[in-house]
């Protein structure tokens, strides 16, 4: 806790200093747009590498072995969607937010009241991941079993997150995850060293321990089907989830608003390349780090602890080098909670002020140094606070990899199809984009509160208690665990649907206008130096 303690003073002190110069909306909502694309690509990797890719991908490999692994493939490769069809095009499109590019050539307040709407949803499912990992990690690092001690430690996260995002905006926010993302990557980067010294640098040894330590698993811990294979039903799940982690990262808001923060789309497009490279490293370091707490733990052990798979990284680390690397890693492992939920905080609130507040209450009237979107993102900061620190404590204890999964096929169904039809599809018009996101968004969280998930899921025995969300009841009716196979098509169906049956046919010029400004940045909005 005092290496924690540590790394919060730092992140305070970098996070007042980035302050200072926080003076406009641009400046607290967009970092004055004046990070390189190196930094920036730093920063996404920071953002990006959540408790989900560190403590619930490091367990999922540590229980289910391959299957486990087709998470950090499926993060990964969605990054080739941003690169390809979003980053450039949304940096030269947009302001501050997705609704700035869905707002360009549509009916301003409906279009940009349901942008606001989706990015709140999204970043709400993001955040309970967040904080479910955060008491886990505390159970596990303080011996902290019962519920009631574990949501104070949740609380008390939530309240650093709503401090770093009232003080230092999206600069002080960018300073963190940078700082993070280094810390992490370093991290695991010396375990995975640690690890293959164990083994003689042969990974080959590391697998034949890790199939050893799993009797009831086996050679099946190598190869796929150990999760996913066991029936059709399970396939099918796998292939949901598969869609929803390549499809979601492109519509996720806090990524999203990360291409705002560089002077030009020369730059986004750079740090999604360097993003892509460090996030790429990391995702091999979890597979070694996975395998490597499946033989030196063992998969009962990591079952039994307090978080579950969600302690793997942890469980290891202490294996390892005992409590100093157990602290060290549980302090990085928070710096991760931390980093992630600040950012998904800033995303919230800012489109809610520049969107809600800003473009529909004040009906865009005022000019960009105004303070008043500023006040706003900073009460709407404190809100979401608040209710993700509610909504951490209901989801503690589930595994935080696939709370996420859950986060990326909202996205996937809710923004993607939308910002896709915006950019490529002169046709697209105001209903479309209404029908695609709200209709995305009711389907998915419809078929999420009646999945297995939220309920009806067997008993383990190990535990004693059901993975689902709420135990003793099953009401679900949907049988597959994540939506993204359903509701991802079903969402680009209702845009279009929308589109044909609408008789508005949309402004040509302003399609003009932004099919050049998005190819060219001609227009686009310029950095602020300081």
């Amino acid at each position: 806790m005092s290496i924690f303690g540590v790394f919060v003073l730092i992140t305070l002190f970098v996070v007042i200093r980035a302050s200072r110069n926080t003076k406009t909306a641009a400046d607290y909502l967009a970092a004055g747009r004046a990070f390189t694309g190196p930094q920036n690509g730093i920063a996404i990797a920071g953002d990006y590498l959540s408790a989900a890719s560190f403590l619930g991908i490091a367990g999922a490999i540590a229980l289910n072995g391959y299957d486990g692994f087709l998470y950090s493939i499926g993060f990964l490769v969605a990054w080739l969607v941003a690169l390809l069809l979003v980053a450039e095009l949304l940096r030269n499109t947009g302001k501050y937010t997705m609704g700035d590019v869905l707002s360009f050539r549509m009916r301003q307040r409906p279009v940009r009241a349901a942008a606001a709407t989706s990015t709140m949803a999204v970043s709400f499912f993001y955040l309970l991941a967040q904080m479910a990992g955060a008491g886990g990690l505390v159970a596990l690092l303080l011996g902290y079993t019962d519920s009631f001690r574990q949501s104070i430690v949740i609380a008390i996260v939530g309240a650093l997150m709503i401090a770093y995002v009232l003080i230092g905006g999206m600069k002080g926010t960018t300073w963190v995850q940078i700082i993070k993302a280094v810390l992490l990557i370093v991290g695991a980067g010396v375990m995975t060293l640690w690890v293959l010294a164990k083994y003689g640098f042969n990974l080959s040894s590391l697998l034949g321990a890790a199939v050893d330590a799993a009797p009831k698993a086996g050679e099946k811990l190598l190869g796929p089907g150990l999760q996913y294979g066991k029936t059709g039903l399970t396939q099918l799940d796998f292939l949901s989830l598969a869609l929803a982690l390549v499809l979601g990262t492109a519509g996720l808001p806090h990524i999203l608003m990360r291409f705002y923060t560089v002077p030009t789309a020369k730059e986004a497009r750079r740090s999604v390349v360097w993003a892509i490279w460090l996030i790429g490293i990391f995702y091999l370091f979890t597979l070694v780090l996975g395998y490597g707490a499946g033989a030196l733990v063992g998969p009962d052990a990591i079952s039994k602890a307090p978080g579950a798979a969600n302690s793997a990284a942890p469980l290891l680390a202490l294996e390892l080098g005992g409590p100093i690397l157990l602290g060290l890693i549980a302090a990085v492992a928070f710096a991760t909670i931390l980093a992630v939920v600040a950012g998904l905080t800033i995303t919230a609130s800012a489109s809610f002020a520049h969107d809600i507040y800003a473009n529909i209450i004040k009906k865009g009237n005022g000019g960009d140094d105004k303070t008043d979107e500023v006040k706003v993102a900073r009460i709407t900061a404190v809100v979401i606070g608040i209710v993700s620190i509610g909504g951490g404590i209901l989801a503690n204890g589930q595994n935080v990899a696939f709370l996420v999964a859950l986060a990326f096929a909202v996205a996937a169904s809710a923004n993607l199809p939308t910002i896709l039809y915006s950019l490529f599809w002169k046709r697209f018009n105001t209903s479309g984009a209404l029908w695609s996101i709200y209709g995305g968004l009711a389907v998915t969280i419809t078929l999420i509160i009646f999945s297995p998930v939220v309920s009806g899921k067997p008993v383990n025995p190990a535990t004693g208690k059901s993975p689902s969300m709420i135990q003793g009841v099953d009401f679900h009716f949907f049988p597959l665990d994540n939506p993204g196979l359903v509701s991802i098509p079903v969402a680009f169906l209702l845009g279009y649907i929308g589109t044909i049956l609408s008789k508005d046919k949309g402004d040509p010029a302003k399609q003009a206008e932004m099919e050049v400004r998005s190819l060219t940045g001609a227009g686009a909005e310029k950095a602020i130096a300081h």
